[in-house]
């Protein structure tokens, strides 16, 4: 629902910046509806990245089809990138030469202040959404956006915290224009806002290419799931925990266990069979794996229980 709400939102808004940026001939207005294209294109791939990283795990993809979902992320954000920061810096490097004045700026400040109030609607959902989250978490919105595997809701949050600055910038520059009547700054408004497209578009490809290649989880989930897991009456001891992202919000485990009681060979296995078919029946946890653990095998602190 957050990307839907954001891809509507930068629909309208790309189509006012565009009808501004023709009957304004403004530099900025441009690279606005430069940006608000992008963004609109890369809500498409955000949707594409919820619904093919969501499908369940089969023979084939035995952890799942989630990381699917980073690399859709990742063709979204080369989407930003390349739609939105390069075109707006080329063609506002080549209007600094103009010294046309910005026609008709009453109708650019109006799309400008429509565009504000749509995308900030769709910013409030992704920021009260992240700060929820972040409670849960027991950390910060800022650290939760940037460590979260959510990277649909990472990608709307850094896009319309952009949108908000990015139309800002634009809004100043225009202003400029006018006061100075120098056309210069309508150019470097564009340049700006493709500068700050390119910061966020390479904020979101490093997070992805991170979550793509292996990623442990953070030690606040780290901690969780061994404390989950000795929460078990049948484990006394972790002495080996290996968690990783294979998708938004899924997890694969691994751990070596040491149970309770001595039972035989066959007993053990039907026990610990149970014990992760119990473990991932938690709706983050995609697959988890578990073994013995070796006697003088140290083990694994995990600070004190939550009661």
């Amino acid at each position: 629902m957050t990307v839907f709400i954001a891809f509507l939102a930068n629909v309208l808004v790309a189509v006012a910046k565009t009808v501004a940026a023709l009957i304004t001939s403004s530099a900025s207005m441009v690279a606005e509806a430069a940006h608000s294209w992008a963004d609109a294109g890369n809500e498409v791939f955000l949707l594409i990245a919820d619904r093919r990283g969501g499908r369940t795990k089969d023979q084939r993809h035995p952890l799942g089809y989630g990381r699917s979902a980073f690399v859709w992320s990742l063709i979204a954000a080369f989407g930003i990138f390349t739609a939105g920061s390069i075109v707006s810096i080329m063609h506002g490097i080549q209007e600094l030469s103009d010294t046309g004045p910005v026609e008709s700026p009453l109708v650019a400040y109006a799309v400008l202040g429509i565009s504000f109030v749509l995308e900030g609607a769709s910013f409030t959902q992704a920021m009260v959404k992240s700060r929820r989250l972040a409670r849960e978490r027991g950390t910060s919105t800022w650290d939760f956006v940037l460590e979260t595997s959510d990277t649909t809701l990472r990608a709307v949050f850094f896009e319309d915290a952009a949108a908000l600055i990015g139309l800002a910038l634009a809004g100043g520059a225009i202003a400029m224009h006018q006061i100075t009547g120098l056309a210069a700054w309508d150019a470097v408004g564009s340049i700006l806002v493709g500068v700050l497209l390119g910061i966020v578009a390479l904020i979101l490809i490093k997070r992805n290419v991170a979550f793509l290649v292996g990623t442990n989880a953070s030690p606040t989930v780290r901690t969780r799931v061994g404390r989950a897991l000795l929460a078990s009456e049948q484990i006394q001891r972790v002495t080996y925990l290996h968690i990783e992202y294979v998708g938004p919000n899924r997890l694969f485990i691994v751990a070596e266990v040491d149970l309770a009681g001595d039972a035989r060979e066959h007993d053990v296995a039907r026990r610990m069979r149970a014990i992760e078919q119990q473990i991932e029946a938690n709706a983050v946890v995609e697959t988890v794996v578990l073994s013995l653990s070796v006697d003088d095998e140290p083990s694994l602190d995990f600070g004190e229980s939550a009661s």
